[in-house]
C-alpha cells in the first residue's frame, strides 16, 4: 500500500459525526425520546405488563399446555360448563362458587369387623338459594394386597339426612396378577355422584321418612335439586334449596392396614368460576387468556422483525444498486403484493395442514413489500447527498457504504415500521383463527373468538367468552400503536424541536 494512502476504516470518524448531523440517534437518546412523550411513555409501561405477563406463563405453563390442558376434556370434567366470572356476584347476583378438596389423609380411622374403615369428609356451604351443579370423587390412586377395597359415599344434610351416594368396588385382582395390585394410577377413577342409581333411592327413601305428604315429581332427573333442597311445602311437587353446610364423606373399606389409598378429591360445581369463567367444555378461560400473551407477543416480534429485515434488506440493495437488481427486486413487489394471500393459506393449510408456523410463515411472506417500496425511495434520496459522495472518493466498498452510512439514517423509520408492523401480525392472525384456519394445537385469542362465535356463545348471553379476548387483541395492538406515534419523535427531527 502507498505510503499516505487511507483505509476504509480511517474514514470511520469523519461519516460518524455527519451521521449525527444528519438526525441519527443512539438508542439510549431514542429511547430518551420515546418516554418524554404521552403516548411513547404509555406504550413503554403497557409493552412492560405484555413482557411481565409472558415471562409468567413461559416460567409457570407447560411447554405442551395446547395438547396436554387446553384441548384434553378430561382435564376440565370437574369445572362448572359454561359458568360466569366469580367477580359477577360481587353486583348482587345469587351465586355459588366452586368447591374442592384433595384429601391424601383420612380424618378418622375405625375398625368395622374386620375391615378398617378409613374416612375422608368433604365440607360443602350452600349460603342462599344456589346450590352446587354437580358433586364428583376422583380416584387417582389405590394399591391394595388381598381383597379389593370398597368405597360407600354418603352426604349429610343441615336437616339431618344421610344420603347414600354411591358404593364402588375396586376392580379385583385379573389372572395371572400378583399382589401388590394398584388400580387408578394411569386413568384416575371418576365418578359423578348426582348421577347414581344408589342416590336416587337413597333421597326418596329420605323424603318419604322426612316429609311425609310432600312429593316431588320425577326426581331421577331432578336429583342434584333433591340432594340439596327439600319438597316445597305448598304440596306442588317442586324443590327448594335448603342452605346450610353439608358433609361428603368417602368412607373406603380395606381388608389390610398396609392398603394404600393416594387421595381422594371432591369437587361441588359452583355456577360462577374464576377470574372469567368458562366455556362450553368447562376449560377455565384465565389460563387460555394468560396464555394468549406470549403467543401475541411471539407472533407480533417475530413476524414483524423478520418482514422487517427482508423489507430493508431488499429496499436499500435496490435503491442503491439499482440497474437490473432494481428491476428486478421491484418486479417481484408487484408480483407478491399481488397475490391473494387467504386463498393460497387455505390451500396450504389443507395440504400442509393447521401450524402456527405456517401462518406466520404466509405473513411474512406477503407483509415485506411495502417497506421495500418505502425504503427504495429514501436510499435514491441518500446516495446522491454528499455523506455517500464522500465515502465513494474515499473508496469505501458498497456493503460498507449500504450497511455503514445508509442503512443509520433510514434506521429510526425502520424501528417505527417494525412496531406498526406488530398490530397488524396480531389481528392477521386473529383473523384468520377466527376463519378457523388456526393451530388448533396452541390456543390464542382468535381462537377463542372463534369457539365462542361457533357455538353461539354470544347470543345466549356468554360475553365471557367472546368479549374478553377480543378486548385482548385491540388492546395488545394499541400498545405497539402507542410506540409507533412516539417513535414519530425519534423519525423527524423536526417533531423533537416542537416539543
Amino acid at each position: 500500500m502507498a505510503q499516505g494512502a487511507l483505509t476504509t476504516s480511517e474514514i470511520d470518524p469523519i461519516p460518524a459525526a455527519e451521521e449525527r448531523e444528519a438526525g441519527g440517534m443512539s438508542l439510549r437518546a431514542s429511547l430518551g425520546v420515546l418516554w418524554a412523550s404521552g403516548s411513547g411513555r404509555a406504550g413503554l409501561i403497557l409493552f412492560g405488563v405484555l413482557v411481565v405477563l409472558s415471562l409468567y406463563v413461559a416460567a409457570t405453563y407447560p411447554l405442551d399446555f395446547g395438547k396436554t390442558e387446553w384441548s384434553n376434556p378430561v382435564f376440565w370434567a370437574d369445572n362448572p360448563k359454561s359458568a360466569p366470572p366469580a367477580w359477577t356476584t360481587w353486583f348482587g347476583s345469587d351465586a355459588i362458587e366452586q368447591q374442592s378438596a384433595r384429601l391424601t389423609e383420612p380424618a378418622d380411622v375405625t375398625q368395622r369387623g374386620a375391615a378398617e374403615v378409613r374416612s375422608y369428609p368433604f365440607r360443602i356451604e350452600v349460603p342462599g338459594n344456589e346450590a352446587p351443579t354437580f358433586l364428583t370423587m376422583t380416584l387417582p390412586g389405590i394399591t391394595y394386597s388381598e381383597r379389593p377395597p370398597v368405597i360407600i359415599v354418603t352426604l349429610t344434610r343441615p336437616d339431618g339426612g344421610e344420603i347414600r351416594l354411591a358404593n364402588l368396588t375396586v376392580r379385583g385382582p385379573r389372572e395371572g396378577e400378583t399382589a401388590p395390585f394398584t388400580r387408578y394410577y394411569d386413568v384416575p377413577e371418576r365418578v359423578v355422584l348426582n348421577e347414581q342409581q344408589t342416590a336416587v333411592d337413597s333421597i326418596q327413601k329420605f323424603y318419604q321418612q322426612q316429609y311425609p305428604g310432600l312429593s316431588v315429581a320425577d326426581v331421577g332427573t331432578r336429583l342434584n335439586e333433591a340432594l340439596f333442597g327439600v319438597p316445597a311445602p305448598d304440596g306442588s311437587g317442586g324443590i327448594e334449596t335448603l342452605s346450610g353446610e353439608y358433609t361428603l364423606t368417602a368412607q373406603v373399606l380395606v381388608a389390610n392396614p398396609s392398603d394404600q389409598v393416594a387421595a381422594v378429591n371432591f369437587d361441588a360445581g359452583g355456577t360462577v368460576y374464576g377470574w372469567m369463567g368458562t366455556d362450553s367444555l368447562g376449560r377455565n378461560l384465565w389460563r387460555g387468556l394468560l396464555y394468549g400473551f406470549p403467543v401475541g407477543l411471539v407472533i407480533a416480534l417475530v413476524t414483524s422483525l423478520l418482514s422487517t429485515i427482508i423489507g430493508t434488506a431488499f429496499g436499500v440493495v435496490s435503491g442503491y444498486y439499482g440497474g437490473w437488481v432494481d428491476a428486478v427486486i421491484q418486479r417481484s413487489v408487484d408480483i407478491i403484493s399481488n397475490v391473494p394471500t387467504l386463498p393460497l393459506l387455505i390451500f396450504l393449510v389443507f395440504l400442509l395442514g393447521s401450524h402456527l408456523w405456517l401462518t406466520m410463515l404466509v405473513l411474512v411472506a406477503f407483509s415485506w413489500p411495502g417497506l421495500t417500496i418505502v425504503v427504495r425511495t429514501m436510499v435514491l434520496q441518500v446516495r446522491s447527498g454528499q455523506l455517500v459522495e464522500s465515502a465513494k472518493a474515499l473508496g469505501a466498498s458498497r456493503r460498507r457504504i449500504m450497511v455503514r452510512h445508509i442503512f443509520p439514517q433510514i434506521a429510526p423509520y425502520i424501528v417505527a415500521q417494525m412496531i406498526f408492523f406488530a398490530p397488524g401480525a396480531i389481528l392477521a392472525e386473529a383473523s384468520l383463527s377466527f376463519l378457523g384456519l388456526g393451530d388448533p394445537s396452541i390456543p390464542t385469542w382468535g381462537q377463542m373468538l372463534q369457539q365462542g362465535f361457533q357455538t353461539g356463545a354470544l347470543y345466549v348471553g356468554y360475553w365471557w367468552w367472546v368479549l374478553p379476548p377480543g378486548i385482548l387483541i385491540v388492546l395488545t395492538a394499541i400498545v405497539f400503536m402507542l410506540l409507533a406515534l412516539g417513535m414519530e419523535a425519534v423519525v423527524d427531527p423536526r417533531m423533537r424541536e416542537r416539543r
